[in-house]
């Protein structure tokens, strides 16, 4: 099968166990978990309103970044990365000053771009927005996530009461009044726990690594640094799911107990098929979504691999690793 990859999806559902992977703040001493409102089949299959606990795409694009910057750390020569990316600062392209002495006076997108993806890849990967010297230069990411929803039929938050322990307090005798009181330098608060199997949406732009988009042409011209950096971009993905990192880990590691899906693949210009798993029927949609397309498009290049556990994506997507080639789109000159 042709492993020429113009983009790539992922559909699936994810268990995730007693997380705390994204909170919205607190109020008082009471941490609270982020809630959405979606729309969502009832047992009926008639659309409903429900309020349901999710992870932000901005998490999970998080987590993306912390791997990715593990692994372009091993390899500086074949991923190269800007002194800003080094020090995994959220500045990125604009804390490194050698970049922008070599700019001097230049404003231009086309040549700034020209400059910058081939100069690190994680700015080329992951996006960014170039701010120095009055400037205003955007790079799209290669990598889109939707918020990671949970299912309103398996969803639940908890709140757990905890208490910062104070050493003094044994070696003097409290009163109940004291105990209650502010005084005492016992901190009582509540966390909150969740529990869900959550709906996953993401989409990888592979045909866009080492591509400028203004000029329309590949600015990384090297095939093999291309296929070097789509199998960089698909580890640190794989590697998202294998350990979601966020907030509280410390005492509130997830549980990661399933994780379920589709990974769609487009060999030509157009979006590898996509639908969202709140929708009970989402792999059916896919699967027809792909046949449909194949008159139109030929057979094969759109396809589609199943996984049903950690493992099978774990596998599957080892697989599309060791094959990647990113897809070449005709360009300007």
């Amino acid at each position: 099968m042709n492993q020429s990859i113009y983009s790539l999806s992922i559909s699936g559902r994810i268990t995730l166990d007693m997380h705390s992977l994204n909170n919205e703040g607190g109020e008082g001493n009471q941490t609270l978990t982020r809630q959405v409102t979606i729309v969502a089949p009832d047992e009926n299959g008639k659309p409903r309103l429900a309020a349901v606990n999710a992870i932000s795409g901005d998490m999970m694009k998080h987590i993306q970044a912390e791997h990715l910057h593990r692994i372009c750390m091993e390899d500086l020569q074949n991923h190269p990365l800007c002194q800003g990316c080094r020090l995994f600062s959220a500045n990125r392209i604009n804390d490194d000053t050698d970049f922008f002495s070599s700019l001097k006076d230049d404003k231009s997108t086309v040549s700034i771009m020209n400059k910058l993806l081939p100069h690190c890849t994680m700015d080329d990967l992951l996006g960014i927005l170039i701010t120095q010297g009055n400037r205003s230069n955007p790079r799209k990411s290669v990598s889109e996530y939707g918020w990671i929803v949970a299912l309103p039929e398996f969803s639940q938050t908890d709140s757990y009461f905890h208490v910062k322990y104070d050493p003094e307090r044994k070696a003097t005798k409290v009163s109940t009044q004291q105990v209650q009181g502010s005084n005492t330098g016992q901190a009582i608060f509540h966390r909150p726990a969740n529990s869900g199997v959550y709906a996953v949406v993401a989409n990888f732009e592979l045909w866009r690594i080492g591509f400028n988009d203004v000029a329309w042409n590949y600015a990384v011209k090297d095939e093999e640094q291309r296929k070097a950096r789509a199998q960089a971009l698909l580890l640190s993905v794989l590697y998202t799911f294998l350990q979601p990192n966020g907030a509280q880990r410390n005492t509130q590691n997830p549980h990661i107990v399933d994780f379920e899906g589709v990974i769609s693949l487009s060999h030509k210009p157009l979006p590898a098929p996509t639908v969202s798993p709140v929708n009970n029927a989402y792999r059916e949609q896919i699967k027809g979504i792909a046949q449909s397309l194949e008159p139109l498009i030929g057979i094969g290049n759109v396809s589609f691999d199943e996984f049903n556990s950690l493992h099978e994506f774990a596998a599957k997507m080892t697989g599309i690793i060791s094959k990647v080639t990113p897809y070449s789109v005709t360009t300007a000159n």
